[in-house]
């Protein structure tokens, strides 16, 4: 992707980044290596701090991870079977016909989507999947929810790229280029303390683009009422995934519709 077009959200906050974002379900990819073709190689595509690479790493014996951040890749977990490189979603320098699983963790919103599809028909193995998916905001108690709510919609919403729209949406409109695998649901959970959720909140791109604006962090304003709502101690925070699956034409013997046990 040319210089000028990639949206950099997150690279001025890479590691809070790293620190405070969620991680996702041990069960999602323990789900995609089962339907994967082989288990040789994925590409963790917009792979920010590494949070999906290092997940992947478990089942596979190569991840290649990209993300067009050098600071996100610089803060990215390190892992022996993990190769970090910069490289945009839409020219990835990955070999044709060499990946068995692409996974795109909260970013396929953001990218130059056909460009990105005609990457991911190159770089895939006949029988290849591409998953990709994203979570909204966190529910917990509904009175911590109605001040996030407040921040999410009130405060900070005017700086939510419009792409964000798709997340809202629950990736409706996203519609992968290879056969639909019907996938079974997942969700995040994390016990978290008010001051987790309070620096989570700080890593979001409309807070940073508040912040930039404004000279004053939003997260502030709404501090003191979240931490009333939250009390002491954990709380169980929750996101749903919006997730969608697709397999590439070319391999035999795989189900297009998998579904749990």
């Amino acid at each position: 992707m040319p210089e000028a077009a990639f949206k950099d959200h997150f690279s001025a906050h890479a590691d809070a980044y790293a620190r405070y974002r969620p991680d996702y379900p041990p069960t999602l990819f323990a789900w995609l290596a089962e339907i994967a073709p082989a288990r040789e190689r994925a590409w963790d595509c917009a792979t920010g701090s590494g949070q999906a690479a290092v997940a992947l790493a478990e089942h596979f014996a190569e991840v290649v991870a990209t993300d067009a951040s050098e600071k996100q890749i610089r803060s990215a977990f390190p892992h022996p079977r993990i190769t970090y490189r910069v490289a945009s979603a839409e020219d990835s320098g990955i070999e044709s016909a060499s990946v068995d699983l692409i996974t795109v963790a909260q970013a396929v919103h953001w990218f130059d989507l056909p460009a990105f599809y005609r990457e991911a028909e190159r770089v895939l193995k006949p029988g290849g999947v591409l998953a990709v998916w994203a979570y909204a905001v966190f529910a917990s108690t509904p009175e911590i929810d109605r001040v996030v709510d407040h921040l999410y919609r009130d405060v900070v919403g005017p700086f939510w790229p419009p792409d964000r729209g798709m997340i809202e949406r629950g990736y409706e409109e996203v519609m992968l280029p290879f056969d639909p695998i019907a996938p079974p649901p997942f969700a995040m959970e994390k016990p978290w303390t008010a001051e987790d959720a309070i620096g989570y909140l700080g890593t979001w791109s409309a807070t940073r683009g508040f912040i930039e604006a404004h000279g004053y962090d939003p997260v502030a304003t709404v501090r003191d009422e979240l931490l009333r709502a939250w009390g002491d101690g954990a709380r169980t925070v929750r996101w749903p995934l919006y997730l969608k699956v697709a397999r590439k034409a070319g391999c035999e013997g795989f189900s297009l519709a998998i579904s749990p046990d």
